[in-house]
Formats: C-alpha cells, structure tokens, sequence
C-alpha cells in the first residue's frame, strides 16, 4: 500500500512504478498479531526480535550477526538432541516424505463460504475458521414444521368430514364442524406460502404457526443480508 519506484542503474533515473491511491490504502487487510509478551520463544516474531531490530535501524553487519548467532543456537541444540536420542516432534506441521517437504496441519484448503463462513482466525498456532449453521438449522427447521403442519391439518379436515357424514352429530361435534369448515384466512402470508403448502385457507392454530414460521424465515433472510454485507 506504498509507493514503488523503479531506479534505473545506467543513468540513476528513477520512475513510479506503483502508487496507490487512498481507496487502496483503505481496503488494506488488517494485521492481526498475537501480543509480543504473549508469545512462545519460537513464534517468529520473539525469535527474530535482534535480527529484526538490527534491520529496522539499517544495521547490515549487526542483522548478520544476530542471524548467525540465533542459527548457530538452532545448529547446536539439532546435535544435542541427535547425541541423546531426542526425536524432534513439530507441534503444527508434518513432514512428506515423498516430496521431503513440510505442511501446516491444520491448512484449510476449501473455498470460503460468505453465508457459512464468519471469520478466520489463529488460536495457539492453529488456523481455525467461525462457522455459522444457523441458516442451515432455520431452513430445516421450517422444512419440519410445515411438514407437521400439513399433516395436523389433513388429519384435522380428515375428522371434520368424518363428523359431516355422521347422522347424529354432537353439539361438540356441530361446534367443531363449524369451526373447521370455516376456516380463518390468513391475511399475512403470501402467495408463495399457500403454493407451497399446497391450500390457500388456513385455520386458527395453523394460521398462527405460518405466521411464526414466516418470522422466522425473515430473521433468516435478515441474517443473511447482515452477512453478505459484511462479506462486501
């Protein structure tokens, strides 16, 4: 995010290669660091910390120097560990003996999903990625209850015609006869929603229950937009 020069050797020219502009400097990922004193001895930044030092302040010679004395430490504790037999077990990375290279272990290789996946982040030197379900739970959620809704339903019409063809109905059954063959509309739901449930009137409890499901379902629809937005 700063700008590059090209110098030309020959004749001591120099010319912009690259400068941004501030929409650039904006967009700039944020550092996140682990703090210095809650670092192990080997985290890169503690473990260089001299030779880092040296570099800032332009010391060539004394970066060189630190660098040789922070390898010759490593060079000296690799043979202490061969002289005693010590196997050296890495805490985050495995060693392929095919290809005689080292991988992270905990490397997450799959596409980055901006409804599922919240944020990434490094905890004890492993990469870990905060996942949100809910969306995934809601939808099978509502699949669910509506499934149950149906059933209630048919079952409740199914009774009702029953009673319609007794001969001698009850007063409960009479009451309850009127209450379902005249069912209450729903002015809240939508089109789509009776499509989907397959009959446009609905009664009392079920219209109450299609009216919680489609709170719901726009909770859900909230989130995701919450989450695309902050993805953008």
């Amino acid at each position: 995010d700063g700008e590059v020069h090209i110098n030309e050797l020959k004749n001591g020219n120099a010319e912009m290669f690259w400068n941004p502009t501030s929409e650039v400097r904006r967009q700039r990922l944020k550092r996140h660091i682990v703090l210095f004193e809650e670092q192990t001895d080997f985290e890169s930044e503690r473990l260089w910390q001299h030779v880092t030092s040296a570099i800032n302040k332009g010391d060539q010679h004394k970066a060189t120097q630190e660098k040789f004395v922070l390898e010759e430490e490593q060079r000296n504790a690799a043979r202490e560990r061969r002289e005693k037999g010590t196997e050296w077990k890495p805490l985050l990375f495995r060693h392929d003996a095919t290809t005689n290279e080292w991988h992270y272990k905990y490397e997450d290789l799959r596409p980055w999903d901006p409804l599922n996946d919240i944020a990434q982040f490094e905890k004890n030197g492993i990469l870990q990625t905060m996942e949100r379900h809910l969306s995934t739970r809601m939808s099978n959620h509502k699949t669910t209850c509506i499934n149950n809704q149906i059933t209630r339903h048919k079952r409740s019409a199914k009774d009702c015609r029953r009673r319609k063809t007794s001969d001698q109905p009850s007063n409960h059954s009479q009451n309850t006869e009127s209450s379902c063959s005249t069912p209450e509309s729903v002015q809240e739901l939508s089109d789509d929603d009776g499509k989907y449930l397959g009959f446009e009137g609905l009664c009392a409890q079920c219209g109450k229950e299609m009216n919680h499901l489609k709170e719901i379902h726009s909770a859900v629809l909230s989130l995701q937009r919450a989450q695309q937005d902050i993805h953008r």
